[in-house]
């Protein structure tokens, strides 16, 4: 049996701060070596990864499972307290924002009426929470580059994840009553958007999933609270802001989350976050936004 620190890897803390329920902290990880391990993490460890996931990363939870069982991480991911889990891997580096936290801190969202069911532990692996990993990116923006009341900014946002997260386990189960996409059609969706730079049609996803597109978007906005369309557009600025993020010019940043034009890219961009791509770049390094162009 190992630590959390052997799974996660060497890790560089580009940024942290203690809140009420936990830490919070920016990180860079580094491992010399694939990973296949057993850990048994003492608190709960949500991480969401900022640069593009590997080609093979999964786990096992293996008080749960079968040995030969293994489901994929995803992006954002949970791993629960006391329980046992077998990491696998070949990502050297990684780039994350990592929010840990005790049981006892977050007892009044997880331990009442909350069972760790198959469905919710393999939900974990891979959240679907365009709401969490908003707020995750807002935490990591406080972080690299403090402003006024950063520290009581952080210290609301990390609530609203422990809330958001707690609603997130609760629905995984009550989904399957209320008509929504089981947690496979979910993943297949989500593995599209991350696969192809152009973003699918509802006929493409509605195909991938068996479905008609009338069932698939009624089903969708009843699994995410959401309609489909503005979940892929979450997805692209999300997975343009963990681009960004690192190091890679607006004008590739917009090419690959299919886009036609920088142009149109640094619109949209500028639209959804009041901030332009470029300005949004420079602030995460800490240097003061200067009037944009496309570079």
């Amino acid at each position: 049996m190992v630590s959390m620190e052997q799974i996660t890897g060497e890790q560089k803390i580009e940024a942290e701060s203690q809140v009420g329920l936990g830490q919070v902290r920016v990180v860079s990880k580094f491992w010399d070596k694939p990973v296949d391990i057993l850990g048994h993490p003492k608190n709960y460890h949500l991480e969401m990864s900022l640069l593009p996931r590997p080609e093979m990363a999964q786990a096992c939870f293996v008080d749960h499972w079968s040995p030969k069982r293994f489901e994929p991480f995803g992006d954002l991911f949970l791993l629960p307290a006391e329980h046992r889990i077998r990491a696998q891997s070949n990502c050297r580096h990684q780039n994350s924002i990592v929010f840990t936290f005790s049981q006892e801190a977050v007892a009044p969202w997880f331990d009442h009426n909350l069972r760790w069911t198959d469905s919710r532990l393999q939900g974990a692996l891979d959240i679907a929470s365009g709401k969490i990993r908003s707020l995750l990116f807002q935490i990591g923006e406080e972080l690299r580059s403090p402003r006024f009341a950063s520290g009581n900014m952080v210290e609301l946002l990390s609530s609203q994840v422990i809330i958001e997260l707690s609603r997130y386990l609760h629905s995984v189960d009550e989904e399957k009553s209320r008509g929504g996409l089981s947690e496979l059609r979910l993943r297949r969706i989500d593995e599209r958007l991350s696969e192809r730079d152009i973003p699918p049609s509802l006929a493409e996803l509605a195909d991938l999933c068996n479905l008609s597109v009338r069932q698939l978007t009624r089903a969708f906005r009843v699994s995410r609270g959401r309609s489909i369309g503005k979940y892929i557009a979450e997805y692209r600025l999300d997975r343009a802001k963990r681009l960004l993020a690192s190091g890679m010019s607006v004008k590739c940043v917009a090419y690959t989350v299919g886009f036609s034009a920088p142009s149109n890219f640094t619109a949209a961009f500028l639209r959804e976050t009041g901030e332009t791509p470029r300005d949004y770049r420079l602030r995460l390094k800490g240097s003061q936004p200067v009037k944009s162009g496309l570079h």
